[in-house]
């Protein structure tokens, strides 16, 4: 084989057919490293409540970061391929406080070309309504569900990836070099990755495929390629009127209640009977081609677009307004509110009869793609803040402004690979959707890495559930998708 431009090599020199592992072969041996290998580590990585520091303002004291850095990276240490850099990178922010701390591995390659793979190992809080039996913080398996937080967002990632990478010495598949960067803050909005990045810019080089293994699937039945990524605006809406609390038979009539104006403000926003958000300079428009792919996207999930959601009363999604397509647009290219918590109101056992002096709520205010999360951010500060109603006191203050992605065509040798895999590690055709959630690195390597092609992906399908209760890591998707990423790593290194 002789080298081109970039790693390159000429279709006439290197058979492509040579790229293709050996499907049955490749998943007897991922089962059975996942099951003696990986499992026992996972669940006991699981355990650590290693909460992102945006919900444990304490991390470095409570040590649970530590914990999961120490526990992955002796892992990574045991089973990286002969001549694997591993280390775990420690940066300071201004003001002298530790920043979180990045896995960063370095496989070594053939070519000059770099494949980039990425995931995070912070958790979301424990979350209330997990059933009997199950906990936040204790692993449990059924059958081929493992329950607990984080083991499908994203503690698998790591394992699943330098699984991959065995895969391919397996099976005597030759790559290109392979990069593996594993953070701290992504539950937090990834603000320390971008130091990060910055430190290790040298060493990571330019990527020409990414691989993320944070994202979802529609179902557990084929591969599923993330095409885009809302973002989200995240802060907190405060409303005063009052000094202090006061009894609420003397001033109702008077005085407005806090959480009344709070509705008015909020109505600003959103028309409260449709969900829509009304000013228009939170929308984009939707890109032809995305419009297509969520109709392929509904036509490939029917009524699982809106059936895999635990609705309290069954016959509710028959009722829902619109066609599958458009739910599908919904949750992926059109803005989106929901109050996510709350302060300010106490509890039945102690609520009196008090007019309370304030109410605050957490929104979680998801973007779409292409939208800039700075000037929406301003927009949002300013729709609440202007006029406040009564002259009450409403303040808005950010604490999130991650952006959305849209993905880069897929090139033809990807598009294929991914169809490849699909087939032959699940036995069907691949598929795309746009997805509601938000990964910050995606935007900030689309910016940095414009030529790179992207393959993001997850395991986080129907119920699955991450940041919420009962979340669950399906392992047989897991080990599937590790053949499937092996695969494409091969065929990059032949395209």
């Amino acid at each position: 084989m002789v080298p081109r431009g970039g790693g390159r090599y000429c279709a006439a020199t290197m058979d492509k057919k040579n790229a293709a592992l050996d499907a049955k072969a490749a998943a007897d041996w991922t089962g059975l490293f996942w099951e003696k290998e990986i499992v026992p580590t996972l669940s006991q990585y699981i355990a650590i409540p290693n909460k992102s520091p945006y919900f444990d303002p304490q991390w470095v004291e409570n040590g649970h970061m530590e914990r999961a850095v120490g526990l992955i990276s002796e892992w990574c240490r045991r089973h990286a391929p002969e001549g694997t850099k591993l280390e775990v990178q420690r940066l300071k922010n201004e003001k002298g406080a530790p920043r979180t701390p990045l896995l960063f591995m370095e496989v070594p390659g053939t070519g000059s070309d770099t494949v980039l793979l990425y995931g995070h190992l912070d958790k979301q809080p424990e979350m209330t309504g997990w059933r009997a039996g199950l906990d936040p913080w204790k692993p449990v398996r059924e059958g081929e569900l493992l329950y607990g937080r984080g083991g499908a967002d994203d503690g698998y990632s790591t394992f699943a990836s330098l699984a991959a990478v065995k895969l391919l010495k397996e099976q005597k598949k030759p790559h290109a070099r392979l990069v593996i960067v594993i953070e701290g803050c992504e539950e937090s909005g990834s603000y320390d990755l971008p130091h990060h990045i910055d430190a290790l810019k040298q060493r990571i080089g330019q990527p020409s495929l990414v691989v993320c293994l944070d994202s979802g699937c529609g179902n557990y039945d084929q591969l599923w390629t993330t095409t885009s990524l809302r973002g989200l605006l995240a802060g907190n809406l405060k409303v005063e009127i009052l000094r202090e609390g006061v009894h609420s038979g003397d001033a109702t009539g008077i005085v407005p209640s806090s959480f009344r104006i709070l509705r008015q403000l909020l109505s600003r926003l959103e028309d409260e009977e449709t969900g829509r958000i009304k000013p228009g300079e939170f929308w984009v428009e939707i890109p032809p081609a995305r419009l297509e792919q969520a109709k392929l996207c509904a036509e490939t999930l029917g009524d699982e677009v809106f059936s895999k959601y635990p609705w309290l009363d069954p016959k509710r999604p028959s009722r829902l307004p619109g066609e599958r397509h458009e739910l599908v647009l919904n949750r992926t290219w059109r803005p989106q509110l929901a109050i996510t918590g709350v302060d300010g109101i106490p509890p039945l056992g102690s609520a009196g009869n008090v007019l309370r002096p304030q109410t605050t709520v957490k929104v979680s205010f998801r973007i779409p793609p292409r939208l800039d999360p700075a000037k929406a951010t301003a927009a949002l500060k300013a729709l609440f803040e202007k006029d406040p109603p009564y002259g009450a006191r409403v303040t808005f203050e950010a604490d999130k402004g991650s952006p959305g992605w849209d993905a880069p065509p897929f090139a033809p040798w990807l598009e294929a690979s991914m169809e490849r895999s699909s087939r032959a590690f699940f036995g069907k055709p691949g598929a795309c959707m746009g997805e509601g959630g938000t990964i910050p690195f995606m935007g900030m390597l689309g910016e940095k890495f414009p030529q790179a092609q992207f393959l993001i992906t997850g395991v986080l399908g129907p119920a699955s559930n991450a940041h919420g209760p009962n979340e669950f890591l399906n392992l047989t998707t897991g080990k599937r998708l590790t053949g499937c990423v092996a695969q494409v790593i091969a065929d990059h290194f032949v395209r």
